[in-house]
């Protein structure tokens, strides 16, 4: 569907330089989309960004896409760029997304992210959230960190919904910092009945009519 601006895609996703599947619902996956979406490979690895000292991101890919970008919003495809929020959006001259915690906090949420460890307070600022990771050896992080080219979704979903359901302390909210787990929202929505909050439903706020409706489940 073209955007509906007219003038080139509705949103630009900045993507860091992975091969691993990115099924409907992850913001990488055009699927994930009704209006046209354009994706700009980044030459930074999960492993470059994923990191609990963010002020040493080698940010300039991310800078240089910027000036490639067409779209009337952009996004990145990592949620640990939400520290360089503030710097990128005044590159990019339009509305910009580093991460769902760039938007708003979320109260009373627990945070699911790739790596609990590394995510800290430079990540969360303005965040009063409990965090947690997804399993050490667990398929999804290994697929995610190893930069796998098979992703078995019922393991990987099978995962985030125990890992969600161990954590869970009275919570009133989730927040999905990973931009891969959206995909498995609404089997979260329905298992535990809270208000699920991700990039994508950032997203939708930033532009209503952008993302396709079984991942808006935040309401």
């Amino acid at each position: 569907m073209a955007s509906g601006m007219g003038r080139g895609p509705a949103l630009s996703v900045l993507m860091l330089d992975t091969a691993f599947p990115r099924p409907p619902g992850d913001v990488g996956s055009p699927e994930s989309y009704r209006e046209e979406v354009e994706i700009l490979r980044v030459p930074a690895t999960v492993g470059q960004i994923v990191r609990s000292d963010p002020e040493f991101i080698d940010v300039e890919p991310f800078e240089t896409a910027l000036a490639q970008c067409r779209g009337d919003v952009i996004v990145t495809s990592c949620g640990f760029l939400a520290p360089w929020q503030a710097h990128l959006q005044r590159l990019s001259g339009r509305p910009f997304l580093a991460s769902v915690l760039s938007a708003p906090p979320v109260r009373d949420a627990l945070v699911v992210t790739f790596d609990a460890g590394a995510l800290g307070p430079a990540h969360l600022a303005g965040w009063r959230a409990r965090v947690v990771g997804l399993p050490r050896h667990g398929h999804l992080r290994a697929v995610i960190g190893a930069d796998r080219p098979a992703l078995d979704a019922r393991r990987a979903r099978a995962e985030v919904l125990e890992t969600v359901g161990a954590a869970l302390d009275g919570e009133r909210a989730l927040v999905l910092e990973c931009t891969n787990l959206p995909p498995h929202a609404p089997a979260l929505r329905r298992r535990f009945g809270l208000p699920v909050h991700h990039v994508l439903t950032a997203l939708e706020r930033i532009r209503p009519g952008l993302v396709k409706a079984p991942f808006l489940t935040a309401g």
